[in-house]
C-alpha cells in the first residue's frame, strides 16, 4: 500500500468529508474551485481508485456515484501500520512516535487501549 497521489488525495478527502456518494461532475465542480481540471481527468482518477479497491460505484441514471470503501481513519491506520512494519524496529519506532505526542493525544491512546482491552480483544 502506498499513499495517494495529489489528485487522488483531494478526491478522497472530499468523499470522506461529504459522507455521501458523488458523481464525477459534483467532484469536478468542487475541485475546480482550487484548480483547473478536465472532466476526463477526474473520471480517470475515480476509475483508477475504483479499480484499486478504494471506491465503490453505483449507476444512478447515466452517471456513476462513487463512495469510499473505508474510512479516512482506516486508511490512516493502514499507512501507520505500513510505516511501522518498514521501520526495522517496531518498539523503538513506537517509542519515538509516543514521545512526539501531545499530552491530549497520549491520553486518548491510553483511553482507547483501556476500552480495547476491556472489549476482550487482544
Amino acid at each position: 500500500m502506498r499513499g495517494f497521489g495529489d489528485l487522488e488525495a483531494a478526491i478522497m478527502d472530499r468523499l470522506w468529508s461529504w459522507q455521501q456518494p458523488a458523481t464525477v461532475r459534483e467532484l469536478l465542480a468542487d475541485l475546480n474551485k482550487d484548480r483547473d481540471l478536465a472532466y476526463t481527468t477526474v473520471m480517470t482518477v475515480l476509475d483508477n481508485l475504483h479499480r484499486k479497491g478504494w471506491l465503490t460505484r453505483d449507476l444512478d441514471r447515466r452517471a456513476y456515484r462513487y463512495s469510499p470503501v473505508s474510512t479516512r481513519q482506516a486508511y490512516s491506520a493502514e499507512l501507520m501500520r505500513e510505516a511501522l512494519d518498514s521501520s526495522g524496529d517496531n518498539a523503538t519506532t513506537l517509542l519515538r512516535f509516543v514521545d512526539a505526542m501531545t499530552d491530549a493525544e497520549a491520553e486518548a491512546v491510553r483511553k482507547a487501549l483501556r476500552k480495547h482491552r476491556g472489549s476482550g480483544r487482544r
